[in-house]
C-alpha cells in the first residue's frame, strides 16, 4: 500500500506542475490592470506568507499528520486559479499570492515527509534519493511541456483558458492527494507537552535536532548557499543573454535547455551516492558554482552561455542528496517540521544575498552582479574547506 503512495505522488507532481498559467502570467495579470508596483508588492506578500506559515505547517504536519497539510495545500493551490480568473484588482491578487504562500509552506515540509515515512515502512527508504531525483524530473518535464503549449493555448484560445487548464490540473493533484495514504510512524510524545504546547515542544526538539548534528547542518547551509546564487540566475539569465547581445527569439530555446539540463544531475544523485559521501558531492558543486558563476561574467558569450548551464547540470543532483541525507538522520517525529526550519533558513539566506545582487546589478551591471553570486559561492567553498581540513 505505501509504495502505491509513491506512484500516486509522482503523478501529483506532474499534474501540480502541469501549469500553462505560468507561461503568460504577467501578461494575463498586467491585463487585469497589475503594474509593476503591484507585482512586486505581492511577490512580498507571498515572501511574508511563507515566513509566517513554514514553520507552523511542519509542525502541524509531523502532529496531525502530512496527508492532511497535502491535502490543504492542493486545494489553496486549484483555488489559486479559480480566484484570478475573477480578479481584477490588486487586492484580489494578492489574496491568491497569500495563499499561494500558505500552499508553498503546506507541501514543503510534508511531501518529502510522508514520501520518506512511506518508503520506511517496507524498509526501502535507501531509494530516497532516486525517487526524489525522478520526482524533481518530472516536476521539470511537466513545466517544460507547460511551457511549450501554454503560449499556443493562449494565442488560440486567451489567458483565461490558461487558467482553466491550470485548475483542471490542480484538481487532478487534489484528487491523487486524498487517495494518498498515511504511513505509520513511531511517535513517542514528550512528558511535557501538555505544559508547553505541541508547537514548541516540536520545535525545540528539532532545533535540538540541528545543535546535535553538526554535519548535517554543514551540509544544508553549503547547499542553501549555492541555491541562493542559483535562484538569482534562475530569474536573471534573461537580462544576461539580452546584455551580451542575444535576440529574445533565443530566450524559449535557452530556457528550455537550463530546464533540461536538471534533469541528468535529480537522476545521478542517488548512482553518485554510491561512490561518494554527500558531504563531498555539495561540496564539489558548490566549486563547480563558483567556478561557473566567476566565468560566465569575465567571458560573456557562448563560454558563458556553456558554464549557465554547466551550473544547472551540477545542481540538479543537490536536491536529492541533500534532502536523503537530512531525512536518514531525523526521525519520523520531528521529519516535516525539520525541513521546515530548513526552508525558512533557505529563504533567509536567499533574501539576503538578494540584497547584494540587487544593489551591484542595478549600480553596475548584471555581468557584475554575477560576479557577486560568484564571490559568495567562493566564500561558501572556502569557508567549509577550512572546516574540513
Amino acid at each position: 500500500m505505501m509504495v502505491k503512495n509513491v506512484n500516486k505522488l509522482y503523478l501529483i507532481i506532474f499534474f501540480h506542475n502541469l501549469t500553462p498559467a505560468y507561461v503568460i502570467e504577467r501578461l494575463f495579470w498586467e491585463q487585469r490592470g497589475m503594474t509593476v508596483l503591484m507585482v512586486v508588492l505581492c511577490e512580498i506578500i507571498y515572501a511574508v506568507s511563507i515566513v509566517i506559515f513554514e514553520i507552523p505547517t511542519g509542525v502541524f504536519a509531523d502532529k496531525y499528520g502530512r496527508k492532511t497539510l497535502l491535502v490543504f495545500g492542493a486545494v489553496l493551490s486549484m483555488f489559486e486559479f479559480i480566484i484570478l480568473l475573477f480578479a481584477n484588482h490588486f487586492w484580489t491578487f494578492a489574496l491568491v499570492v497569500f495563499l499561494a504562500g500558505i500552499s508553498s509552506a503546506c507541501t514543503s515540509g510534508a511531501w518529502n515527509a510522508l514520501l520518506y515515512d512511506s518508503l520506511l515502512t517496507v524498509k526501502k527508504q535507501t531509494s530516497f534519493e532516486k525517487i526524489v531525483g525522478r520526482m524533481n524530473s518530472l516536476d521539470l518535464i511537466a513545466s517544460l511541456l507547460a511551457a511549450l503549449s501554454g503560449s499556443v493555448l493562449a494565442k488560440y484560445f486567451g489567458f483565461e483558458f490558461n487558467y482553466i487548464v491550470s485548475a483542471a490540473s490542480m484538481f487532478l493533484g487534489l484528487v491523487l492527494t486524498i487517495l494518498l495514504k498515511e504511513p505509520s510512524r513511531n511517535r513517542h510524545q514528550g512528558t511535557n507537552e501538555g505544559k508547553k504546547g505541541f508547537f514548541i515542544v516540536y520545535v525545540q526538539k528539532s532545533i535540538s535536532f540541528y545543535k546535535t548534528s553538526p554535519r548535517v547542518v554543514s551540509i544544508i547551509t553549503q547547499a542553501m548557499g549555492i541555491a541562493a546564487c542559483i535562484t538569482y540566475l534562475d530569474e536573471f539569465w534573461q537580462l544576461y543573454l539580452d546584455e551580451i547581445g542575444y535576440s529574445v527569439l533565443f530566450f524559449g530555446l535557452f530556457s528550455a535547455c537550463i530546464s533540461l539540463a536538471r534533469i541528468p544531475g535529480n537522476l545521478l544523485a542517488a548512482y553518485l551516492l554510491t561512490y561518494f559521501k554527500a558531504q563531498s558531492i555539495i561540496h564539489f558543486i558548490l566549486g563547480i558554482s563558483t567556478i561557473g558563476f566567476f566565468m560566465t561574467a569575465i567571458f560573456p558569450g557562448i563560454i558563458g552561455i556553456i558554464m549557465i548551464i554547466f551550473i544547472f547540470l551540477a545542481s540538479g543532483v543537490i536536491d536529492p542528496v541533500v534532502t536523503g541525507y537530512l531525512h536518514h538522520h531525523g526521525n519520523s517525529e520531528i521529519r516535516a517540521t525539520i525541513e521546515s526550519i530548513q526552508s525558512l533558513f533557505e529563504s533567509i539566506i536567499t533574501f539576503t544575498v538578494g540584497i547584494g545582487f540587487g544593489i551591484i546589478s542595478s549600480s553596475f551591471s548584471i555581468l557584475s552582479g554575477f560576479i557577486f553570486l560568484g564571490a559568495i559561492s567562493c566564500l561558501f567553498f572556502f569557508y567549509y574547506l577550512k572546516k574540513a581540513l
